[in-house]
């Protein structure tokens, strides 16, 4: 009798002892040959990363919404954009700038990138394809389509610049296929970048421009006068890719999944895109 009172002391104390110390009975076990050893189970916290998205400047409003809706279902993942002409953009990634996603307005600059081995081939896909018009301020008629720029009331053109925008590289091939480019050239302003052009059609400082449909579709300050035929130029196409440097590479090509779900296709429809 006094044995078993014994144990029974025993017991309490060290269920006290435990319930002091924290112990965790339905704690997992592991079995090793003759030794059982109790196994602790942490939750898993999810790191908290940014990605940078370069991406051209005609991109700049569905991008942003998009990033919005992101942020939502992924709420760990931080989106910074970038956004600026495509040729701006390869430039500072070629020269190091630290960017997880390159979303480009033409084949071109991705192409570059790519015989340099500075993104990751297998991610390359086309995302967009847009059209190219002209736009003239919403208050004025000089102009009814694309000949009409030779006329004298037309003294200055927008178009982005060749040497760097996509847009403005789409125009040249415009205007030297339907032989205007020797002629109009000195009418010229160039923009940084297709939004830059968009401003000097809206501000009248030109009194036409050659834009994207896209971007055209922002501003109730300019309107539309001709769709330009694309048989006058390359077919406008959004390449988009995860960069080689990128430390994210994983939770960057989730986000390219994204940009190809149901939920971004309906934003970047809503802005005028074509998606692929």
């Amino acid at each position: 009798m006094h044995k078993k009172r014994f144990i029974t002391f025993i017991s309490l104390v060290v269920v006290t002892l435990c319930a002091i110390a924290g112990c965790n009975f339905s704690s997992p076990t592991i079995e090793q040959g003759n030794t059982t050893t109790k196994a602790t189970v942490s939750p898993v916290k999810q790191e908290n990363v940014e990605l940078t998205v370069s991406a051209a400047a005609s991109l700049k409003d569905a991008l942003g919404e998009i990033t919005s809706l992101y942020s939502k279902v992924k709420a760990t993942v931080a989106i910074r954009n970038n956004f600026g002409s495509s040729g701006d953009l390869q430039q500072q990634i070629m020269n190091g700038a630290p960017v997880d996603v390159f979303i480009s307005a033409a084949a071109k600059q991705m192409d570059e990138l790519q015989k340099k081995d500075l993104i990751v081939a297998d991610t390359r896909r086309d995302l967009l394809t847009n059209k190219l018009v002209l736009i003239v301020p919403a208050d004025r008629s000089d102009a009814k389509e694309i000949k009409d720029l030779t006329n004298a009331s037309i003294e200055r053109i927008a178009i982005g610049d060749p040497r760097s925008v996509p847009v403005g590289q789409y125009s040249e091939q415009v205007l030297t296929k339907l032989e205007l480019m020797q002629e109009l050239q000195p009418k010229f302003v160039l923009g940084n970048n297709v939004r830059q052009v968009l401003q000097f059609v809206e501000s009248g400082n030109a009194q036409a421009g050659i834009v994207y449909a896209t971007d055209a579709r922002t501003s109730t300050k300019v309107k539309v006068v001709e769709i330009i035929d694309a048989k006058l130029y390359k077919p406008i196409v959004y390449p988009i890719a995860v960069l080689q440097k990128s430390p994210h590479k994983e939770t960057a090509k989730s986000y390219l999944e994204y940009l190809s779900s149901e939920p971004a296709k309906t934003v970047f429809e809503k802005y005028g895109f074509s998606t692929l």
